[in-house]
């Protein structure tokens, strides 16, 4: 991917597009855990050097442009749709605006790259999992273990707004079980919780 195309001038649209701070932290939080899936595909492929890097690129823009749109057009008929018109405009990759697409179930877009089916499958998990770490008292992902999010994801009345549905169906798609994924995207937002607001009371950021 053309370097003009990264996670630097991905987060620059997030933030144009985007003033409310807990969307934004979203976008964050479903890049990472996408970029996340990017690296072991990359490996995966054996790809290495500047050739894994902007394909990993691919996954981190593709999580922070997702929802880019939604805090000007919440609705059905315009997200992500104008958002996608925008990024097609500027010359973003293909590859990443299908996989924006896809990631709504009413676009009509198939899930068939392993970045559609990464994008789909950690969006709502994101959003999950910073809830978990958000009841907390010390409000740390850090606290957050894969054992309790599965518990969580039993009890209806918390998070209701995630699906669940979306959750296991990414898993499976990505031929994980819920364990793994939830465990794989743990992980990564662990790794930057700090970026997240995450990292807990009295921790920077």
């Amino acid at each position: 991917m053309a370097e003009e195309f990264g996670r630097v001038q991905a987060l620059a649209l997030l933030q144009e597009w985007t003033k409310g701070e807990s969307l934004r932290k979203h976008g964050m939080a479903v890049s990472i855990c996408t970029e996340s899936y990017g690296v072991l595909e990359a490996a995966r492929l054996g790809l290495s050097g500047v050739e894994a890097n902007s394909f990993v690129e691919m996954y981190a823009s593709a999580g922070l442009l997702h929802d880019m749109d939604y805090e000007q057009h919440p609705n059905l008929n315009e997200h992500p749709f104008v958002g996608v018109n925008r990024l097609r405009e500027l010359g973003w990759p293909e590859v990443v605006l299908h996989a924006i697409l896809a990631h709504a179930d009413y676009s009509g877009t198939p899930r068939e790259t392993h970045l559609d089916k990464a994008l789909f499958a950690c969006d709502e998990l994101a959003g999950f999992l910073t809830a978990c770490a958000l009841v907390k008292p010390s409000k740390s992902i850090h606290e957050v273990e894969v054992a309790s999010v599965k518990k969580k994801m039993k009890d209806k009345a918390f998070a209701r707004a995630v699906l669940r549905e979306d959750i296991t169906g990414g898993a499976e798609l990505l031929g994980l079980s819920v364990e793994e994924h939830v465990g794989n995207c743990l992980r990564a937002m662990q790794a930057r919780a700090v970026e997240l607001g995450l990292a807990g009371n009295g921790a920077a950021g």
